[in-house]
């Protein structure tokens, strides 16, 4: 009687082992796995190479307030709706669709290029050349705010592919912190000094005023340098007016060639000329003396 109780007792564990398993496992293919979606983008060390994105032009260098540059580095990421933006200063900024498709969009809204300054203040971060959009290529403002702590605070989208990210940090709180002419070196101070006491004397004008500007903000690095499109247009210039030059030696090559022709046709039919040069315009005429050319049979009528 005791083996058999145990025996059924053993029997019934068994079938509580049994619809525990069958509990838990045996409807393991329905049970879903929450996890958040893999990010592609270019700040993700786990991924190959060959599945990052692929920026098309290299970040500038790390230019502003020398207090912005512990910034380079580090990233700051926000989730608004399904995707994650991800926005790492002086490098790049990127957006990942936060679903479970196979073909789930993640690319690139900018890479790190240059400033946007007013009135002697950094008023925002310009990241450009991103992915394609179109006929044009994605591009992101990144708008910097006072906070208590640093954080991508706000994205949006005001025009097409062209993005706006606003960027909060206590290192920016400072009245002073984002003052253009005290990051700059002592010769492009001066050179901004010099400009702007030709504006206020009126020798140059408001326009003339900012294109010096310009060029002082390309040499720091603060701007995106636009010298090498203008020696190429300078270069292009040149080259056009080279061409010219040469038309001007070939045609006037071809105007002695015929001048020498008639010369030596006047001296074959015995024809008096004289021939007087223009040293100021490098020309030569022909004069015939006291002769009347009759038909075209070069024949003289002598009296």
């Amino acid at each position: 009687m005791r083996c058999f109780s145990y025996r059924v007792a053993h029997l019934m564990s068994l079938c509580f082992v049994c619809v525990y398993l069958f509990i838990n496992y045996g409807s393991a293919g329905k049970m879903k796995i929450v996890e958040e979606p893999n990010t592609f983008g270019l700040n993700n060390p786990f991924v190959a190479q060959g599945s990052r994105l692929q920026p098309k032009v290299t970040p500038a260098p790390v230019s502003g307030p020398v207090h912005l540059h512990q910034l380079a580095g580090k990233c700051f990421s926000l989730t608004e709706s399904t995707y994650k933006y991800e926005f790492c200063p002086f490098h790049n900024v990127t957006q990942h669709e936060q679903t479970f498709r196979w073909n789930a969009y993640s690319g690139i809204l900018g890479i790190w290029q240059e400033w946007e300054m007013a009135n002697n203040t950094f008023t925002s971060m310009w990241m450009r050349d991103g992915d394609t959009c179109g006929n044009r290529n994605r591009e992101t403002k990144v708008i910097l705010v006072c906070s208590t702590r640093s954080k991508l605070a706000q994205v949006s989208e005001p025009s097409t592919c062209v993005y706006s990210l606003t960027f909060e940090t206590p290192l920016v709180c400072h009245p002073h912190s984002l003052l253009v002419y005290p990051t700059l070196k002592e010769e492009l101070q001066k050179e901004w000094d010099e400009a702007e006491q030709a504006r206020y004397e009126g020798l140059i004008t408001e326009q003339g005023y900012n294109n010096l500007l310009k060029d002082i903000f390309e040499d720091a690095g603060l701007l995106k340098s636009r010298k090498v499109k203008v020696k190429v247009q300078e270069a292009a210039a040149d080259s056009a007016r080279q061409n010219s030059l040469e038309k001007c030696k070939a045609d006037y090559q071809k105007l002695r060639e015929e001048t020498e022709r008639l010369r030596a046709l006047l001296t074959q039919r015995d024809i008096p000329f004289t021939s007087e040069t223009n040293d100021a315009k490098g020309t030569v005429s022909v004069t015939v003396k006291d002769q009347h050319l009759r038909g075209d049979n070069g024949l003289i009528d002598v009296q």
